[in-house]
């Protein structure tokens, strides 16, 4: 398949609707420059981003879809529940059991919000007010707002600085948010006409990682495609999840979990083409 990014896609995107740091149709624009033949918009938790972002696709000749990330966790008897994070496409906005997912979604990241910019402005003598001011308007709240508060006052240089002291993990302004089920996701992208792939799945650095099995217990609930292609996969676990999209029937997708000038990672790194989001899509 052709390696030419108009016959590619990167299908797992971030705006400032979420934790990115342009705003949607920047983010577009970006994709153009760069000649990617398509692009997904794929904020956590809200699709308040697509019409600005759809609106410069045309404008600019970039395809967009429109996505979302959806935090989520798979448990485990006997331990913590693991970490998962599902990318949702080809969705209905309007669907009553998505909007409800993802109401209640955020409505956790607010209240963790709100104790994060707590606890942030006793440490710098700021009013939580002040922190909370680092979040753009109608974007869903995260980590990566408190880190830009954190540039702000001096604590650390940028955001890596910050995920990688007082936001990571064990950190002191790490705290948990209530997320739901996979089942639960998987359920309601489903009624929601969608169709759902698996984010980076392997990536150690990221914390403890699902097992086979557990992929297997979500592909029988729906899940179509996972990321094998990712940043923060190295080449075993790239090797991996390659495997495990043979054995279960996966679509492998490659995509580059771009959040502009927030992260290192660089739009177009990893990509995927055409024919396969295509395949995947059509699930």
């Amino acid at each position: 398949m052709s390696n030419d990014l108009r016959h590619r896609i990167d299908p797992h995107t971030h705006s400032a609707a979420s934790d990115g740091t342009q705003a949607p149709a920047e983010l577009v624009r970006t994709a153009a420059e760069l000649g990617l033949g398509a692009v997904a918009l794929t904020d956590h938790d809200t699709t308040s981003g697509w019409v600005e972002a759809l609106a410069a696709g045309e404008a600019l000749g970039v395809q967009v879809l429109g996505g979302i990330e959806v935090s989520a966790q798979v448990p485990r008897i006997g331990e913590r529940p693991v970490s998962v994070h599902l990318l949702a496409h080809r969705l209905e906005p309007g669907n009553p059991a998505l909007v409800e997912l993802l109401q209640a979604t955020v409505r956790g990241r607010h209240e963790r919000m709100d104790r994060m910019a707590a606890m942030v402005a006793e440490d710098l003598g700021w009013t939580p007010q002040e922190v909370w001011a680092h979040v753009p308007t109608g974007a869903t709240p995260g980590r990566p707002h408190i880190a830009d508060a954190l540039v702000a006052a001096g604590t650390v240089a940028d955001r890596d600085e910050a995920f990688a002291g007082p936001l990571g993990r064990g950190g002191r302004y790490n705290l948990p948010h209530p997320v739901p089920a996979a089942a639960d996701v998987l359920r309601a992208v489903r009624e929601a006409g969608g169709v759902v792939a698996l984010a980076h799945p392997l990536a150690a650095l990221r914390g403890r990682s699902v097992t086979r099995e557990e992929v297997e217990e979500m592909v029988d609930l729906g899940l179509q495609g996972i990321e094998v292609d990712h940043r923060d996969h190295d080449a075993a676990e790239r090797e991996l999840a390659a495997h495990w999209a043979r054995a279960l029937g996966l679509v492998p997708l490659g995509s580059s979990d771009y959040h502009g000038a927030g992260k290192p990672n660089r739009m177009a790194e990893n990509t995927t083409p055409l024919e396969v989001f295509g395949e995947f899509l059509a699930r």
